[in-house]
């Protein structure tokens, strides 16, 4: 007896250690492929235009790094960069906070196609939501129109901006998990003597902390690599280090300056985002998680109804007034006559239709979408583990490196390293959705990670002591868990797909122009007929991921299985 009692006990163990082998083996196996996607398509096209820019008749100018940091100007544009991006994070988070609370635990009507417009702005061209602010706070703008009031020359129209783009990251990222906290551990706080904020404090923030640090880390890095909207709020006064580069770039062809901020910009966000991994590394914890339908009911009392009143409000005031005068310029004078003039060619910049740019963009998105949430799911399953080692928590800081590399630099780099034999792909439609889904990854990764690190280890390591193999383990485990935040992450990688500028206006084809594209096209171009343009298909594209998104929506919030 006790000898059986001995074997049995002991074979435990051993299938703990075989099964976390096999664990590691398919973990490494799983990162190769995301890994060789970034070598390939991030890591190579980068390195390739550095290399030229920092390389001159064979010669590394390894000494310009110094002579570019001695610039007084320079430096000014690296501190306004960090500080902006600072203060940005911190409003969008005051701001958008309340509103994650409130998608999270209420319901009420109307929420799902709320939920979709707060989206929207996010995956609008910068440089339309710059003209959109301008036409609010600027010369003539509505602010001025009523009140006389110009905040076109201070620094406010910028950060109004960054909040008005990041408003949807903290909502559906926080407040993504926030609704899959049980809320009976804070109930239970207070059945003990807690009160409200304290049970607040202690149980479910600390729970909300790795989502609050991911939404954080992903506004700074949109705001520290600011182009479009700088550009046009910012005018002469102000610049960021992306504006700054494609100055240097575009404009001077300085390649060694624009080279050398390129570095400058990628050594600090790798700096951030390996301070990020740490803290989050730190406070990750198993959370109980439940179905998010239970959690989300009718606001009681004075106060939360007050709550929703004012996120309503706020909504309406940051995001829709901007989408608002959007929607007045593409009819303001012509009626229709702009979205009709859509359908013609002009023999100018188009070779084709602009209208036909709306279909280009879909397609893009649709390929960029199945792209980036097959990398980004292996990548976040090969991650789950907070007791990885270093290489693989160093993977994890770096899938987030795209957000905060230069669009300028990454779409130069596309047309210099990916125009050879066996990369040629210059003549190749997959060059956009590829571009597109560097961007995408990140937001697959930051939003399915919190949650597939929720799920508690011990279920997977029961599923392998009873003889599941790692896939098995994980589809049986994880997958019902997580597949609500697969369709979230989805719904951004699609949104952020349609929107993205930085880099495909370099490598889009002019028979093929996205939406994004087609905007900034006619926008540099004169005359009240081709602004009218590009304000009409902007209202297109943010009718178009209205529904998309609106549709997501229904998806995520069906109630056959989820958790």
């Amino acid at each position: 007896m006790d000898l059986a009692r001995t074997e049995v006990s002991g074979a435990a163990p051993v299938s703990r250690t075989a099964a976390g082998w096999r664990g590691n083996a398919a973990r490494l196996g799983l990162m190769a492929v995301p890994v060789a996607f970034f070598a390939v398509f991030f890591a190579y096209p980068v390195a390739a235009i550095v290399a030229r820019g920092l390389k001159a008749e064979g010669t590394w100018q390894l000494g310009r790094a110094g002579e570019v940091l001695a610039q007084s100007d320079v430096r000014q544009v690296l501190w306004f960069t960090t500080w902006q991006a600072l203060v940005s994070t911190a409003l969008t988070l005051l701001i958008a906070l309340p509103g994650a609370y409130v998608f999270a635990r209420f319901d009420f009507p109307g929420k799902q196609v709320l939920r979709a417009v707060v989206t929207v702005p996010f995956v609008l061209p910068t440089v339309v939501v710059g003209t959109a602010f301008m036409a609010l706070v600027g010369r003539g703008g509505l602010l001025d129109e009523l009140w006389g009031l110009r905040l076109d020359t201070t620094v406010w129209a910028i950060l109004l901006a960054h909040v008005f783009f990041n408003y949807a990251v903290v909502v559906r990222t926080v407040g993504g998990l926030w609704a899959q906290l049980d809320p009976r551990q804070e109930e239970a706080a207070r059945v003990l003597g807690a009160s409200r904020f304290a049970a607040w404090r202690t149980v479910t923030l600390p729970a909300l902390a790795p989502a609050v640090a991911a939404a954080a880390l992903m506004v700074f890095l949109f705001t520290f690599t600011s182009f479009g909207v700088v550009q046009i709020l910012g005018g002469p006064t102000f610049s960021t280090l992306e504006v700054e580069i494609y100055r240097q770039t575009s404009e001077i062809f300085d390649l060694s300056t624009a080279a050398v901020l390129t570095m400058i910009q990628f050594v600090a966000v790798g700096a951030i985002l390996a301070l990020h991994a740490w803290t989050v590394r730190r406070r990750e914890t198993a959370l109980r998680l439940v179905d998010a339908s239970v959690t989300a009911r009718r606001p009681r009392g004075a106060g939360q109804w007050a709550l929703l009143g004012g996120v309503v409000a706020t909504v309406g005031v940051l995001l829709l007034l901007p989408l608002a005068v959007l929607v007045e310029r593409s009819f303001a004078g012509a009626g229709l006559g702009y979205y009709r003039a859509l359908t013609r060619e002009d023999g100018g910049v188009f070779l084709v239709p602009p209208i036909e740019a709306v279909g280009n963009s879909l397609q893009y998105a649709v390929a960029a979408t199945a792209i980036a949430v097959v990398i980004g799911g292996l990548a976040s399953v090969a991650l789950t583990r907070r007791d990885a080692g270093r290489l693989v928590r160093g993977f994890d800081a770096l899938l987030m490196l795209p957000l905060g590399v230069s669009a300028v630099t990454v779409g130069f780099g596309f047309l210099i390293a990916l125009d050879e034999p066996p990369l040629d792909l210059r003549a190749s439609w997959i060059l956009v959705p590829l571009a597109q889904a560097l961007v995408g990854v990140p937001f697959v990764v930051r939003t399915m990670l919190p949650v597939l690190r929720a799920v508690d280890v011990r279920l997977r390591e029961a599923a392998a002591v009873l003889g599941a193999s790692p896939w098995r383990a994980w589809r049986e485990v994880d997958l019902p868990m997580v597949r609500r935040a697969l369709l979230i992450a989805a719904g951004f990688a699609f949104a952020v797909s349609l929107g993205e500028f930085g880099a495909t206006v370099f490598i889009a084809r002019p028979e093929n122009p996205t939406l994004p594209v087609a905007v900034a096209r006619l926008l540099g171009r004169p005359g009240d007929l081709n602004y009218g343009q590009a304000m009409a298909l902007s209202t297109i594209l943010m009718i178009v991921c209205a529904v998309a998104l609106l549709v997501l929506e229904r998806l995520r919030t069906d109630r056959t299985g989820e958790f």
